[in-house]
């Protein structure tokens, strides 16, 4: 982080040690998900996937007939399957990997499969992702040029002129990091190529205030002292009607000094909720068969409370935001606790939890956001 995050590239050999292991033992490890269980996903509603194509260059968007993959054997196919976290246990695993960096920076993780040939061309991307080859070989190429600008006849965001500085391929387990801006052009040279890619959230500043603005003036219903009516007693006769009054621009200057809105305080709880909120594709199934508070409170005793792999929970100080929602505010105080340990370790086992069954953690159970290992 020190060296190379938003810095520099960082090429590193075996940084998932398993596959280096098993070759020492004469074995051959491949990525934990099938060509085929991709594929499969891939046909799937609720999955974001993309196909391109090269010689010459198409893309079309998913789901995806069966028929219409192109077979392992083709050449210059790839199919980009996003947000994976929320399909394959695998993939979450791998996401959780990249916790050193704050929750609300990771995004998701989207697995490439390809045919020999197969990429999406040279191209920058506005923020930071991990690339892990998990199976076949792929050639990566970047640059650190300045010159992004991009092939305005193409279907696809791939750059005008691209440099090569710097060639490497990638074996299962090699990872490559690439900070934002970095030209780079990947290239499958084995059948059924799988690179997972982990991105990175970016937003801009004008989001951020957007988002928190717009959530601070939803909290003012809560202060009673603001549906007074404004009133002018003192008001004099005046021969500028036209212009705004000063007692009104004086007492609204008094309100907005007592809220304090010159304080980013008051913007955070706004900004970590807009964070916390999951993708607008994220879909959430309550149980088939509810558990009971009581139930529900025995079993929070004895099996872990896990976020749905699409929940995002983030913290600001000691408030939890869950899928946007503040999970935290009018909650007992153990309630409070058990929130915090799942924003922080993603997992809650708690015996004799007062309050559990009448609390935001059950509401949560009961809209799918939470939910017990299997």
């Amino acid at each position: 982080m020190k060296q190379h995050w938003h810095k520099k590239p960082l090429l590193v050999r075996g940084a998932i040690p398993a596959f280096a292991l098993a070759k020492s033992y004469h074995d051959e490890l491949s990525s934990p998900i099938a060509a085929q269980a991709l594929f499969n996903l891939a046909s799937d509603e609720l999955v974001e996937s993309r196909l391109i194509q090269a010689n010459p260059w198409r893309f079309e968007t998913g789901p995806f007939k069966q028929k219409s993959i192109p077979k392992l054997e083709q050449r210059d196919w790839t199919l980009l399957l996003q947000g994976m976290e929320a399909h394959l246990p695998a993939a979450a695993t791998v996401l959780s990997w990249f916790r050193f960096i704050p929750d609300a920076r990771l995004d998701d993780l989207m697995i490439s499969i390809a045919g020999i040939g197969g990429g999406v061309g040279p191209h920058f991307d506005s923020y930071d992702v991990f690339l892990i080859q998990m199976s076949g070989r792929r050639q990566w190429r970047i640059s650190g040029q300045k010159d992004l600008s991009l092939n305005p006849e193409l279907p696809l965001k791939i750059l005008q002129n691209f440099s090569v500085e710097h060639e490497w391929i990638l074996e299962p387990g090699d990872m490559l990091y690439l900070p934002p801006h970095i030209a780079h052009h990947g290239i499958a040279l084995d059948p059924g190529c799988q690179t997972w890619s982990v991105g990175f959230r970016s937003p801009s500043f004008k989001e951020l205030l957007q988002e928190g603005l717009w959530r601070l003036a939803e909290s003012l219903e809560d202060i009673p002292g603001l549906d007074e009516k404004f009133s002018d007693p003192g008001q004099r006769a005046s021969n500028q009607p036209e212009q705004l009054p000063h007692e009104l621009i004086k007492q609204l200057e008094q309100r907005l000094k007592g809220l304090k809105l010159d304080k980013l305080s008051q913007f955070l709880p706004g900004i970590t909720a807009y964070l916390s909120e999951p993708k607008q594709q994220a879909f959430f199934n309550g149980p088939d068969k509810p558990l009971s508070p009581k139930q529900f409170t025995q079993k929070l005793s004895i099996q872990a409370l896990l976020p749905h792999p699409q929940t995002r929970i983030l913290a600001q100080n000691q408030v939890v935001f869950c899928n946007g929602e503040m999970v935290t505010k009018g909650q007992s105080r153990e309630i409070q606790k058990a929130w915090y340990l799942l924003a922080s370790q993603k997992t809650l086992i708690c015996r004799g939890l007062k309050g559990a069954s009448n609390s935001s953690l059950y509401e949560a159970y009961l809209s799918g956001w939470l939910v017990f290992n299997n």
